[in-house]
């Protein structure tokens, strides 16, 4: 009687988080039918917001969601990197340091006395960075939160051995696509479509609102000639640099931009 082949060992999956509100973590348990589908395909060996079931590694993917904020996380993100053959970080916290980066053009001492009673007990840096900052990653995705479906394509990439095949187009486009009327041109509202990378399908333009970058720099963003033309169309820096230092504010292309911005002489 012939013996049957061994089932081949699926790779091992690890989701660490660090500094983040765990909302891209979700969107992984919120693929629902889908997620049965890649539970087939891995073995998740990582993942406490799931399981408190842990496997030690190595690992043959590693997600990794949030930002650096703590000398503690410095060294950890270097042990995920030991541990894990790729490593992709997923959300705007990992990938540019979160809406936490704020605290970078600030003295985050002053955070500390607002939020703790006793913040001498808490150790922080003084800034939030990507993870990539740290050690090489293998693919950034991005969004706040990351969307889904990108994900799951990520992951399947992964599997199967393959780069991931995220689109690079700004938000504009999907306006155009759906038949959504420019905000700015219709109605003066700001709006960082131009420059920011597909993901939500144009969500707040659609709904009357600017896009807010959500999803970061678009391939080739050209920042400073978007704020230009807003200002031309009457933005003032007061409502500019609030939009571009927020889920993405130390993205380098927007903190770039935020930082000649802040700098730049007000003119009659």
């Amino acid at each position: 009687m012939k013996s049957s082949p061994e089932t081949p060992r699926r790779p091992r999956l690890a989701l660490h988080k660090f500094a983040s509100c765990d909302g891209c973590q979700l969107s992984l348990l919120s693929c629902e039918d889908e997620l049965m589908a890649i539970a087939g395909q891995v073995e998740i060996s990582y993942f406490l917001e799931a399981t408190s079931c842990i496997q030690p590694g190595p690992y043959e993917i590693a997600l990794v969601e949030g930002s650096i904020t703590t000398p503690h996380d410095k060294e950890r993100i270097q042990q995920v990197r030991r541990d894990a053959q790729k490593v992709v970080t997923i959300g705007a916290c990992a990938t540019s340091g979160g809406i936490q980066s704020l605290k970078n053009w600030a003295n985050h001492e002053d955070f500390l006395k607002c939020v703790y009673a006793r913040p001498e007990f808490i150790e922080t840096l003084a800034t939030s960075t990507a993870i990539a900052d740290h050690i090489p990653v293998d693919f950034e995705l991005r969004g706040c939160p990351i969307n889904r479906h990108q994900l799951l394509e990520v992951l399947v990439a992964m599997i199967n051995g393959r780069m991931p095949k995220i689109p690079r187009h700004s938000v504009c486009l999907d306006c155009k696509r759906r038949g959504v009327v420019c905000v700015e041109v219709a109605q003066g509202i700001p709006c960082l479509g131009p420059i920011t990378q597909t993901g939500c399908g144009a969500l707040c333009p659609t709904y009357d609102r600017g896009c807010y970058g959500c999803f970061g720099p678009a391939a080739q963003a050209n920042c400073t000639g978007l704020v230009h033309t807003l200002q031309d169309n009457g933005a003032t820096k007061d409502t500019l640099l609030p939009l571009l230092r927020n889920f993405n504010a130390a993205a380098p292309e927007f903190a770039e931009q935020s930082n000649a911005l802040e700098n730049q002489e007000e003119t009659l």
